[in-house]
């Protein structure tokens, strides 16, 4: 039954810690744009290809001189 006492407290406060930072991160606007972050890797991946397709092609270019 100690235990519980020794327990309960810090349950309570791990949770207030919780609370705590979720309302930080919700005023500080990280949830802001939820929507822009899932289209951006999509945006960061094209231009991942686009380069590459271009070293591709550079390099396809030397191979044939």
């Amino acid at each position: 039954m100690s235990g519980l006492a020794v327990l309960i407290p810090i349950a309570v406060l791990m949770g207030l810690a919780a609370l705590a930072a979720f309302l930080w991160a919700l005023r500080s606007g990280q949830y802001e744009d939820l929507e822009g972050a899932s289209e951006r890797i999509f945006e960061e991946d094209l231009e991942d290809r686009a380069s590459a397709g271009a070293r591709f092609e550079r390099h396809r270019a030397e191979d044939h001189h």
